[in-house]
């Protein structure tokens, strides 16, 4: 009789468990722009549980919160169909090229070029993505670009230019942030080291970095001549110029005391020793250095590329923000226009619920 309750009880187990999984696997949207696109439940799902966690929501709550994601996922495939209608496609040379881009600006901000494990890693956290899922979702949104640009050609050129008086009124309101501390500006060799470095590979890295400062000694021209072989590939360490450091609190953890101290005591032109910091071991020289004030409209921004001045950054970012709610506004037109013709979408909103 025990045996007979215990496969009951398994029985029972099994059944809701299938039960379940069948729910998992009902359509609850279809897109059919050029084909037939189903949704399942256990899309949706695992979407929106990312944000339902930890949430206490009521039925209607939770109702409103799932269309809302499931018309979110619905305008998606519209999109990359109706592109794919187009031949919009995107190249693995481009989609490489976008990602190498964002790299790049990691290796900026971190000071070194982070390894492929290093760059999957910061992906993961700052986006909660694998890099592959990262990789998909980049591709996406560049078909997408491409779609917005076909169908509205004249979107960029649209955007009307900030006037002098909306320029100053910006301005006048982020005053304090136009706030320049004192700087230098320093070219630099950095024999990198990784999170996972262990004592023998610090002493290695120590003592390469030891051997350039001999053989540089304190001539700026051997300096400048290791800073170009640092650029290239195989060179065993990396280097860039021109690069600014502010005098601020938020340096002391990642570039530590010690190099702060250093880079504001050296003279403009001189060379430093080894400076040990926790992404490796520096050497450096100061190009410039620059003294604490609030910049006038004119005034050139401290920071890498080209040159640009306040004024300049203040109309690019009125006009970035102005482009991109007319590119909002034009991707809502496309996708009511595609919305618009005949059982392009199907929604089955009873399984909203169903979890």
């Amino acid at each position: 009789m025990k045996r007979l309750l215990v496969i009951g009880c398994l029985l029972l187990l099994l059944i809701t468990g299938m039960g379940f999984t069948q729910t998992d696997l009902q359509t609850i949207a279809t897109v059919n722009l050029i084909r037939s696109e189903p949704i399942m439940v256990k899309q949706l799902r695992t979407e929106t549980e990312k944000i339902e966690t930890g949430r206490t929501l009521s039925a209607d709550e939770k109702r409103k919160l799932r269309l809302e994601i499931l018309n979110l996922m619905i305008d998606e495939k519209l999109i990359l169909q109706a592109a794919e209608q187009e031949r919009i496609s995107v190249s693995e040379n481009d989609l490489n090229a976008y990602i190498q881009q964002i790299r790049s600006g990691i290796t900026q901000s971190l000071g070194k070029r982070p390894t492929d494990a290093e760059f999957a890693s910061l992906i993961k956290s700052q986006t909660g993505m694998e890099l592959p899922a990262y990789r998909d979702l980049i591709r996406k949104q560049l078909i997408a670009q491409q779609y917005l640009r076909l169908k509205r050609p004249g979107l960029e050129t649209s955007v009307k230019t900030p006037t002098e008086a909306e320029i100053l009124e910006t301005y006048n309101l982020y005053k304090t942030q136009f706030v320049q501390p004192d700087t230098v500006r320093f070219s630099y060799i950095q024999v990198p080291l990784s999170s996972g470095a262990t004592a023998a590979d610090k002493n290695r890295a120590r003592e390469t970095a030891e051997r350039m400062v001999r053989e540089i000694g304190s001539s700026p021209a051997k300096f400048d001549e290791a800073v170009i072989r640092g650029q290239t590939q195989g060179a065993g360490y990396i280097s860039e110029e021109g690069r600014y450091l502010p005098r601020n609190p938020q340096l002391l953890e990642s570039v530590g005391q010690d190099f702060l101290s250093i880079a504001f005591s050296l003279p403009q032109g001189a060379i430093s020793g080894v400076i040990e910091t926790p992404q490796g071991f520096l050497i450096i020289k100061v190009t410039g250095t620059y003294e604490m004030k609030t910049l006038s409209l004119n005034d050139v921004l401290l920071q890498p590329g080209p040159p640009m001045t306040v004024r300049e950054q203040i109309v690019g970012t009125l006009t970035q923000r102005r482009l991109q709610e007319a590119t909002l506004k034009a991707q809502e037109e496309l996708i009511a226009e595609l919305r618009g013709r005949r059982n392009v979408v199907t929604i089955r909103e009873n399984f909203l619920l169903s979890w």
